[in-house]
């Protein structure tokens, strides 16, 4: 594992301003390391229902946060990595916007599609903490009603852990690097820190 890639804590910046310009790596986790989302199977990430919800509010973040866009991400069995870039087209390293994945329609039991912020006041661009705190938000609402409609697997207090961590992707590449790492996690499950199948000795 690449620490200096995959930080198992928070490295927030005191006085950075987290609605500035960039990209970040985010790692959200499940509470207690719950697998809710799928299971690795010959190295690569099968989403459950559960996981192609979260899957696809992930990639609406675009759709609900002008100015943002999101880039390289996975969904693991309980939790995620995603590369967020915010302000995007305003002077970004141009590999940032190279290729983004397309937008898809927001999740709901009824098929219906939602393009507002969770809060009620539509579309908008904010910190790095509103758009990871609204998709919380959104999964733990729609994994609620997965929970009661359709029986899913249910979770202890909270979907997700408190807080999240990320990483100021500061140049081409770390940035490649990070990539690299998102899109190669599923083959390393074995050895993964999440994996609760790692802390039994």
């Amino acid at each position: 594992m690449n620490k200096e890639i995959h930080h198992r804590r928070s490295i927030r910046l005191k006085g950075y301003d987290y609605s500035q310009n960039g990209a970040y790596f985010i790692t959200i986790c499940a509470q207690d390391r719950a697998c809710l989302f799928g299971e690795i199977v010959n190295g690569e990430m099968q989403y459950n229902d559960a996981g192609k919800m979260v899957q696809s509010l992930w990639q609406n973040i675009p759709e609900n946060y002008d100015g943002v866009q999101i880039d390289e991400f996975i969904i693991m069995p309980n939790h995620l990595h995603g590369i967020i870039v915010l302000n995007v087209g305003a002077g970004l390293v141009p590999a940032l916007i190279d290729n983004l994945p397309t937008p898809v329609d927001n999740f709901s039991n009824n098929g219906s599609t939602t393009r507002v912020d969770p809060t009620g006041g539509g579309r908008f661009s904010r910190t790095v903490g509103d758009v990871v705190g609204g998709f919380k938000s959104r999964a733990t609402v729609e994994y609620i009603r997965g929970v009661k409609n359709h029986q899913w697997s249910s979770f202890r207090a909270r979907l997700w852990q408190r807080n999240y961590y990320e990483h100021i992707i500061r140049n081409e590449t770390t940035l490649y690097d990070i990539r690299d790492y998102i899109i190669n996690n599923p083959k390393k499950w074995a050895l993964d820190r999440e994996n609760p199948a790692f802390h039994i000795s």
